[in-house]
C-alpha cells in the first residue's frame, strides 16, 4: 500500500534465498515477481542470478558493483579513501575489495549471522544473540573450535566463492552451554572472516555489524581498521536493499550487473527479469 501511494518507478525484488548450491550451479529464490507487479502496478525487476549462472557464474555475490557506486560516492565527499574493502556480515558474509583504480573484486568468505542465530534458535527461545552479550557472558572451547577450524579449513567449502547456510552447521558445539557454544560459535565466525581480510580499512555492513562480540573478536584477529559503514553516515541496514534496487535500473538499461571477479561468470552478464503486470 505504501509503494502505491510514494513515487516509485521500479521495484527491484532479490526474494528469499532458500537453495544454493555453486557446484552444481543452482540457486533459487522464493517471491512472485509477477504477483508483486500486480499488487502494486508497479514494474518489478525479479529472478536476479540466472543470467549470471547461465553465463558460467556461481550466482552470488551480487552487490559489489553497488559497493563500488557507493564507495565512488563516499570518496567524492572525502567520507573513504581506496582501496578499502565492504564486508557485509548477513546469513553469510562477503566481501567486496575496491582497489584504487575501482577494480572490486569479490566472493563470499564464511557464516555470518546464520550459526549464531541457529545456535540461540535450537536452544533458547531467541532469534539472535543481540549484541554479542550470550556470547559474551561464555567461555570459548579452545579444543572444539580448534578441531572444528581444522575440519573446516581442510574442507572444500572453504574454497567456494559462493556460499550457502546450508554449507554449515552448529552439531561441533552440541553438549555446550548456551553461552559457551555461542561464544565458540562467534569466534568460529571471527577466525574464518578475519583469514580473508587483507587490506587497511574494512567497512561493515549487514545486521552482523551489530553483533559487538563478534565484532571484536574479528578486531582482535586482524590489524585493519574495522569500521562501520554508518560511521560515514550510511544506515548499514539498508545497504542490501539500496543495492537491489541499484541493480533493478542497471537491468532496466540493460547493464551488466556481475563480472567474472565477483561471480566467475565468463563476461560480464546483465541480470533481473523485467515484468510490468498490471
Amino acid at each position: 500500500k505504501s509503494i502505491k501511494k510514494n513515487k516509485v518507478d521500479i521495484i527491484g525484488f532479490h526474494g528469499q534465498t532458500i537453495f544454493h548450491n555453486s557446484d552444481e550451479r543452482i540457486s533459487r529464490q522464493i517471491g512472485n515477481g509477477k504477483k508483486l507487479s500486480e499488487l502494486t502496478k508497479k514494474p518489478v525487476v525479479f529472478d536476479f542470478r540466472q543470467n549470471d549462472i547461465k553465463n558460467g557464474g556461481e550466482g552470488a555475490p551480487l552487490a559489489p558493483i553497488y559497493h563500488k557506486a557507493l564507495v565512488k560516492n563516499l570518496e567524492k565527499n572525502n567520507k573513504i579513501k581506496i582501496p578499502v574493502t565492504i564486508l557485509n556480515i548477513g546469513g553469510i558474509s562477503n566481501i567486496t575489495f575496491i582497489d584504487q583504480n575501482y577494480e572490486i573484486t569479490s566472493m563470499d568468505i564464511g557464516p555470518g549471522n546464520c550459526l549464531i542465530d541457529k545456535w540461540l534458535r535450537l536452544n533458547s527461545n531467541k532469534k539472535f544473540d543481540e549484541n554479542g552479550s550470550i556470547a559474551k557472558s561464555g567461555k570459548i572451547d579452545k579444543f572444539i573450535l580448534n578441531q572444528s577450524l581444522d575440519i573446516y579449513y581442510n574442507n572444500i567449502v572453504s574454497k567456494k566463492k559462493s556460499l550457502d547456510v546450508n554449507n554449515f552447521d552448529v552439531s561441533f558445539a552440541r553438549g555446550l552451554s548456551l553461552e559457551n557454544g555461542a561464544a565458540t560459535i562467534t569466534e568460529f565466525t571471527a577466525d574464518i572472516l578475519s583469514k580473508k581480510i587483507t587490506n587497511n580499512s574494512v567497512y561493515v555492513c549487514g545486521g552482523g555489524r551489530k553483533n559487538n562480540f563478534l565484532i571484536e573478536r574479528l578486531r582482535n584477529k586482524v590489524k585493519n581498521k574495522i569500521i562501520s559503514i554508518d560511521e560515514t553516515e550510511i544506515d548499514g541496514d539498508f545497504i542490501e536493499s539500496q543495492a537491489f534496487g541499484y541493480l533493478a535500473i542497471r537491468s532496466y538499461l540493460s547493464l551488466p550487473i556481475s563480472f567474472p571477479n565477483t561471480t566467475g561468470c565468463k563476461n560480464p552478464s546483465t541480470g533481473g527479469v523485467i515484468v510490468k503486470n498490471f
